[in-house]
């Protein structure tokens, strides 16, 4: 019976580790996207310069070596943040900035329209 209990656990500490993992990638991708837009506008810019120099060496093929190279880069980056965080524990539920991951409002911001001070107290 308790054999059949540890790998009971041990499978679900295996899966909420993947879930952590996942999340952990979504989560930096996002981040990447969103927060890292002047370093994405800086990989471009050094990409297009790599891929002219490279256009002599490589005709054909330079751009497609030069995306594929950031690309990488960029997925190896994320894919090893996101290791790490998942092996030292860090869960995503603990990160006090990942309250939009998981729904929860801040409860400061609230909405307001700017034709509210003018038909908010009219009762329909």
């Amino acid at each position: 019976m308790t054999l059949s209990q540890s790998q009971s656990f041990k499978d679900l500490y295996y899966i909420l580790a993947i879930k952590s993992f996942l999340i952990w990638v979504f989560a930096l991708t996002v981040c990447l996207l969103i927060i890292g837009f002047p370093l994405i506008i800086l990989m471009v810019t050094i990409g297009s310069l790599a891929a002219v120099v490279l256009q002599s060496v490589l005709p054909v093929s330079a751009v497609l070596v030069v995306a594929a190279t950031i690309l990488g880069f960029n997925l190896l980056g994320v894919m090893l943040g996101a290791a790490l965080l998942t092996l030292k524990g860090v869960h995503p539920q603990e990160v006090s900035w990942l309250r939009w991951l998981h729904g929860e409002a801040d409860p400061s911001n609230t909405s307001t329209y700017a034709a509210c001070p003018l038909t908010c107290d009219i009762k329909g």
